[in-house]
């Protein structure tokens, strides 16, 4: 068998795809794979049977195609993990001809649809319908006190979580023959070798390529006393289907604020501490807005706080370096992710990770271990963004079986779930001054943007960061609601290299949130 590649003609959708790898698989002694989207068939066929034979095969079915010669990329790739970086990983390689492994314990979507993004989502969603009718923004409209049941809201996650990972996961897979998912632990057993540990037996993978995509489970601070109590990780704390009298979190990132929120929403107590302000790696007036919304729901905020111990009798005690005892029933630790990579037989392949666990990638996902390849939260490459590993995933998919797809995640949007919502994309201003460049910046208010004051919301604010003197957008930041669907304006703006002059000329729509990112940039010509 000789690998080939052919190029192919006007494959519109996956339906004639199908019928191009019909017309050549029924050939005896080719396998084909077609990857519409670059136009191309990768295959291997027995050396007897030549190029114009596949051709001309196509040809009186209606398909233009002409030979590429012959090709190195690998044919064998073994993915351990199960979430949207192995997913989508395992389908660009299957595009590209590979027949891919799929090695993972996990539930498919692993922990974003199952303990992470999505079950947060749906929990943040419940929380505002409760939370509305308790607080008409409007005169005229009676409060009331919708009740609340935990386990039934609970149930509800589970099953659309279910129903996600079926649809976004399984049935994409379903389509592609040269996918074979094992379940198992994988690890690897040396450069060109991965041994699962199944349910019944142990089994032995060859690969050309391996991906390691494991993801991150959450990180437990090592704070004394702590690892002794019946704390909550996230996950757990959505899995819990019990209503706190009074939740603690600990932790300010992305995590910890939309579960203080959601659970004071549903109707706990809550307090938050942390060592830091909120959402520290964003720019500073974000955390700052979203600590004054927090308070003013009744968060209790213990900011720049750390805690000393942590101890467990008929409820939490945590001790911290202000002098005060907070106590509360349940305690949720959200300080962080710790990179799923202890157990994976690294080091098998010569392969190492940093200090916390972390494995160094470069531009194109490649380890320095030639051949290893690795996505998403257990890497130092990205942001631990669902969206991001995704893209990772795909990136690394084509760049395993041939292809150069380097992967820059300076333009990726952001977003934290509170209502309002956080957003950001690009620079903030602090990571622009540390890159040596020059900018000025301009913070508006929501309350000077037509749609927030129409909301009875004005609560808020949008910072653009630019050039200068070229005033080219470099990062957009925003607090508001709908701020999710807003930023990917000005991500598109950014990556057509828009100057706050292009932004404020552009005509918006009166009365939508987005007119506040054009607000904002014709500040930038106001003395």
């Amino acid at each position: 068998m000789i690998d080939r590649t052919l190029g192919v003609a006007d494959l519109p959708d996956r339906e004639s795809a199908n019928r191009v790898e019909g017309v050549l698989n029924a050939i005896p002694g080719v396998f084909a794979r077609v990857n519409r989207y670059e136009g191309v068939i990768h295959l291997a066929a027995q050396e007897s049977i030549p190029d114009s034979q596949l051709i001309a095969a196509l040809g009186r079915e209606g398909f233009e195609a002409h030979s590429l010669g012959g090709r190195k990329s690998p044919r064998r790739i073994v993915i351990l993990g199960g979430g949207v970086a192995s997913m989508a990983a395992a389908v660009r390689a299957a595009e590209s001809g590979a027949e891919v492994t799929l090695v993972t314990d996990e539930q498919p979507g692993g922990n974003c649809i199952h303990g992470g993004a999505v079950p947060s989502k749906l929990r943040l969603r419940a929380a505002e319908a409760a939370y509305r009718p308790r607080h008409p923004a409007f005169r005229g409209i009676a409060a009331t006190a919708p009740a609340v049941d935990m386990e039934v809201l609970r149930g509800q996650e589970e099953r659309i979580a279910g129903v996600l990972g079926e649809r976004k996961f399984l049935d994409a897979l379903a389509g592609y023959s040269n996918i074979r998912r094992v379940r198992g632990k994988g690890r690897i057993s040396g450069p060109n070798n991965v041994s699962v540990d199944g349910p019944e037996e142990m089994e032995e993978l060859y690969a050309d390529r391996i991906l390691l995509a494991t993801g991150a489970a959450p990180y437990v601070p090592p704070v004394p006393g702590l690892a002794e109590t019946p704390f909550w990780t996230a996950p757990e704390a959505l899995r819990a289907g019990v209503a706190p009298e009074h939740l603690v979190v600990l932790g300010g990132g992305y995590v910890g604020v939309e579960l203080a929120q959601a659970f004071r929403r549903l109707g706990a107590r809550v307090s938050l501490v942390t060592r830091r302000g909120l959402l520290p790696d964003l720019e500073p007036e974000l955390g700052e807005g979203l600590a004054g919304i927090l308070a003013g729901e009744g968060v209790r905020l213990h900011l720049g706080t750390e805690v000393l111990r942590v101890s467990h009798h008929q409820g939490f005690l945590l001790e911290t370096d202000a002098g005060e005892t907070l106590r509360g029933d349940h305690l949720v630790v959200a300080a962080g992710r710790s990179p799923n990579t202890r157990d994976l037989g690294l080091d098998r392949a010569g392969l190492a990770t940093d200090s916390e666990g972390f494995i160094h990638v470069d531009e194109r996902l490649e380890t320095q271990v030639e051949g290893i390849y690795a996505v998403g939260n257990c890497t130092d490459h990205e942001p631990p963004l669902a969206h991001l590993a995704e893209e990772a995933g795909t990136r690394a998919g084509a760049n395993m079986t041939g292809g150069d797809a380097p992967l820059h995640p300076r333009q990726v949007p952001r977003v934290v779930f509170t209502d309002p919502q956080v957003a950001s994309v690009g620079l903030t201003e602090r990571e622009a001054h540390e890159l040596g460049l020059e900018v000025e910046s301009r913070v508006l208010p929501l309350d000077r943007v037509p749609r927030a004051i129409v909301n009875q919301g004005p609560r808020g604010l949008i910072k653009l960061v630019a050039s200068r003197p070229e005033g080219v957008l470099l990062g957009a930041h925003m607090l508001a609601e709908g701020a999710g669907e807003a930023i990917q304006t000005a991500c598109l703006g950014m990556a057509q290299g828009m100057t706050v002059r292009d932004l404020a000329d552009r005509i918006f729509p009166f009365l939508t949130m987005v007119e506040g990112l054009q607000l904002c940039a014709r500040t930038f010509s106001e003395a």
